[in-house]
C-alpha cells in the first residue's frame, strides 16, 4: 500500500491534502509536534474509513525528520510521498525579533525541509520513484517585513524546489511545491484547491513534471 507522509500536519492544507491522498488509498501518516492534534486529525480520517497513523516530530531538529522517514519506510516498505508542510508563522520585524527565535524559525521554516529532501533521496532513490511536495507561500514572491522569518523560509522553500529539481528528476523523485498566495482556512475550498495541486503535481508523467504551482485564490 501506498504511504504519504504529513510533515507538519495541521488543519487547514496538511488535513486537507492528507484526506486527498487517503481517498486514494494511501495510508497517511501525519506528523506534528503535537501529538494531540495530529490525533484529532487521524481520528477524522479513520472515521472516514481512511488509514492514518500519527507520529510525533520536532520539524527543527534535522535528526529527527530524517528518523521518522526511516521509520515510516522500515514498517511500510516504502514511503511514496513526503509533504512538507511545517512552518513557523511569527508576525515579527527584523529589528524586534532576537536572533534565537530568528534561527529557531528558519530551522522549521526550511532547515526540516533540507532534511525531508535528505530523506527522500535516501529512500526513494532506489526505486526511482516518489515525489517531496513542499508547501510555498508568497511572501517567497513578496517578502513581507511583518513576517521576516516566514518570508525567507518560504523563499528557501521554492528555491529548495527549483534547485533540486533537475538533480532529483534524474533520480526518479518529482519536487514541486505549491506557492500559496492566499488566506487558507482550515476545511475551506481554499484548502481542497491546493490538495487537489499536489495530487495533480504527484500524478503528473514523467517527462512532463513541473516543479512549482502558483495558488492564489
Amino acid at each position: 500500500m501506498k504511504t504519504l507522509v504529513s510533515i507538519g500536519a495541521g488543519p487547514g492544507m496538511g488535513f486537507a491534502t492528507a484526506e486527498r491522498f487517503a481517498s486514494e488509498g494511501y495510508v497517511v501518516v501525519l506528523a506534528a509536534r503535537s501529538a494531540d492534534k495530529v490525533r484529532d486529525l487521524a481520528a477524522n480520517l479513520i472515521a472516514k474509513g481512511y488509514k492514518a497513523e500519527t507520529a510525533t516530530v520536532d520539524a527543527s531538529i534535522g535528526a529527527n525528520v530524517e528518523a521518522l522517514i526511516d521509520d515510516v519506510k522500515r514498517r511500510h516498505g516504502s514511503v511514496d510521498v513526503i509533504h512538507y508542510n511545517a512552518a513557523s508563522m511569527r508576525q515579527a520585524k527584523i529589528g524586534d525579533q532576537p536572533t534565537d527565535t530568528f534561527v529557531s524559525d528558519l530551522a522549521v521554516n526550511i532547515g526540516g525541509a533540507e532534511a525531508a529532501a535528505k530523506a527522500a533521496e535516501k529512500v526513494m532513490s532506489a526505486e526511482r520513484a516518489g515525489s517531496l511536495l513542499l508547501t510555498g507561500g508568497g511572501f517567497s514572491l513578496a517578502p513581507s517585513p511583518d513576517y521576516i522569518s516566514l518570508s525567507i523560509g518560504k523563499a528557501g522553500i521554492r528555491a529548495l524546489a527549483i534547485g533540486l529539481f533537475d538533480d532529483f528528476k534524474a533520480k526518479g523523485i518529482h519536487v514541486a511545491t505549491v506557492t500559496v498566495a492566499a488566506m487558507v482556512e482550515p476545511g475551506s475550498e481554499h484548502a481542497t484547491a491546493v490538495a487537489e495541486h499536489f495530487w495533480k503535481l504527484h500524478n503528473e508523467k514523467p517527462g512532463t513534471w513541473t516543479n512549482e504551482v502558483r495558488f492564489s485564490g
